[in-house]
């Protein structure tokens, strides 16, 4: 992986709609620029860009969680997304995020039984990316269903994939929709 850039950046709500959030949400985005092995052509074979995905999945997550300050086991949602260069291919996206990269991350977390919601798009510098958020161990956990928009001012260029993470401690804040709450979790089909 030929890796050029690194941020971090966390967010935390402390008010929402005039009310104070008493346990304040908190997120963290870890991302990673590297090159794209593929641009500009097409490639049949994408193990490099699969293997590239173990490797980030460790590494984003344990970012993220170091920004936050988290004891293990203690994220509640997650999420990946990545942008591919103009020279690149959504697939190549595809190739990071999804063959490899959840497990790590899983691993990192101390375990995730819901699949980890994810994004990919192809855009220029400066694109911007929602990564969607989702509970670690329950899917239908409406509270945690999330977003954070990420972007990096320089990033991706024509040959270069921007990959991110995102950690939370919580849900949204002042979450009131109704669903399965945190507390009935079962945490084994990923769903409940």
């Amino acid at each position: 992986m030929n890796l050029r850039k690194l941020v971090t950046i966390t967010d935390e709500v402390l008010v929402e709609m005039g009310q104070p959030v008493v346990l304040p949400t908190r997120r963290a985005a870890a991302m990673a620029v590297i090159a794209n092995p593929c641009a500009g052509r097409f490639e049949a074979d994408l193990s490099a860009l699969i293997e590239t995905g173990t490797a980030l999945g460790e590494l984003l997550t344990q970012r993220a969680v170091v920004a936050l300050g988290l004891a293990p086991g203690a994220a509640e949602s997650y999420g990946k997304a990545a942008i591919v260069g103009e020279a690149g291919e959504i697939e190549h996206a595809a190739a990071i995020l999804h063959p490899k990269l959840g497990a790590p991350m899983r691993a990192v977390l101390g375990g995730g039984a819901a699949l980890v919601p994810s994004a990919k798009k192809r855009g220029g510098m400066g694109a911007v990316i929602d990564v969607p958020l989702g509970h670690r161990n329950a899917a239908y956990v409406r509270s945690h269903f999330d977003a954070m928009a990420v972007s990096i001012a320089d990033a991706p260029r024509a040959g270069e994939i921007l990959v991110a993470v995102v950690v939370t401690d919580s849900g949204r804040p002042l979450a009131r929709v109704g669903g399965l709450s945190t507390a009935d979790i079962i945490g084994q089909d990923g769903l409940r």
